[in-house]
């Protein structure tokens, strides 16, 4: 039976300007591939994030296009040109799994999409994330997360002076201790190599659990020395993204040897990519989570029910769905901070005219 596909560009609006390590964000783009073969549709997302995305911008669009008029060439031979379009990649991927799925959405069944209990299945904990911003915007973000029942904070420190994040954490460490709350930082790459040692060891008395990439991306051998000698565990995430053969991605893993790895599979070029990193970091007892990077709930959706897949025993950083004011009704909610797949609610996808 014949197959057709299109894409469809999709302009997401914050509820509120987010700051990121790349600025403030009011809108992200995003592009979905549609899929239509007899009565199936399949949907997937190509969650791309300028200005850390390693997809090509200059051409991004006719490559999306190729592949739409492309489709009959099916998905083995279509994927043979994308290694260098990782949002792209993970799309088409996840469109062609909608398309097969035996329930609309339903990509990766688990115990997380069954709904088990009254049509909601068993919740998956995740992260509470703090936006970086003015440190009484953070301290009101922190109430808010903890006042929803986080017990894991991700807070984006580099952005403001660092001995003023630090008090902000110690506040926060001196009215919940390690054993109530579960503190991670993010970096974003943002420490000197020269002085970061010295931040990670005064991070350290705070009792965090981890930080994210401290300094920046390709400085390898001063990364494995920070991994040695840093009392604080650390993680890496850009690191991961745009190495172009699995050759250069073992080298770093075994060259560094970080204490977690953060996968992001929008970023990383989709499930397969990231089973594959997932392998080679327990093989070297690297531990991992997995995030996802402000898609909307399409993407959002196959992210957590890949996850809910595997035995996963820490809090992912998967987002909430909550971000946006245009975002696509879907059955994922958030209580207590854990996300649910909700069996009672449906999607509604009337705002992409499917």
């Amino acid at each position: 039976m014949i197959m057709t596909a299109r894409y469809i560009p999709y302009t997401l609006k914050f509820k509120r300007p987010s700051g990121t390590s790349r600025g403030i964000m009011h809108t992200k783009e995003t592009y979905f591939i549609v899929l239509k073969q007899g009565e199936k549709i399949g949907l997937g997302e190509c969650g791309v994030l300028w200005g850390l995305s390693p997809d090509p911008q200059s051409d991004y669009v006719q490559k999306i296009a190729h592949v739409c008029q492309n489709i009959n060439l099916g998905l083995e031979v279509l994927l043979q040109d994308l290694d260098a379009y990782p949002s792209i990649r993970i799309g088409l991927m996840t469109a062609f799994d909608s398309l097969n799925a035996q329930r609309p959405m339903h990509l990766y069944p688990s115990e997380f999409t069954r709904g088990t209990q009254g049509g909601i299945g068993p919740g998956m904990s995740i992260n509470g994330l703090i936006w970086m911003g003015d440190f009484s915007f953070m301290n009101t973000q922190i109430r808010e997360r903890l006042s929803e029942g986080f017990r894991c904070l991700k807070l984006k420190i580099g952005a403001q002076d660092f001995d003023q994040e630090w008090n902000l954490i110690r506040r926060l460490r001196a009215e919940y201790g390690p054993d109530d709350l579960e503190i991670r930082v993010d970096a974003n790459g943002a420490f000197d190599r020269d002085t970061a040692l010295e931040k990670l060891k005064k991070l350290s008395d705070l009792e965090l659990h981890s930080i994210e990439q401290p300094i920046a991306v390709k400085q390898w051998d001063e990364m494995a020395q920070l991994v040695q000698e840093s009392p604080l565990d650390i993680a890496l995430d850009e690191e991961l993204i745009g190495l172009p053969s699995s050759e250069q991605k073992q080298q770093m893993l075994s060259q560094i040897k970080p204490d977690y790895i953060i996968l992001k599979p929008s970023l990383i070029g989709g499930f397969d990519n990231s089973d594959q990193w997932i392998n080679w970091a327990e093989n070297l007892g690297i531990g991992w989570w997995v995030t996802s990077a402000l898609e909307s709930n399409v993407g959002l959706n196959a992210i957590a029910q890949y996850t809910a897949t595997k035995a996963i025993s820490m809090p992912q950083g998967l987002g909430t769905g909550s971000l946006y004011l245009n975002n696509i009704p879907a059955p994922l909610r958030v209580q207590n901070a854990k996300l649910y797949y909700d069996l009672n609610q449906s999607w509604s996808f009337n705002s992409l005219n499917l």
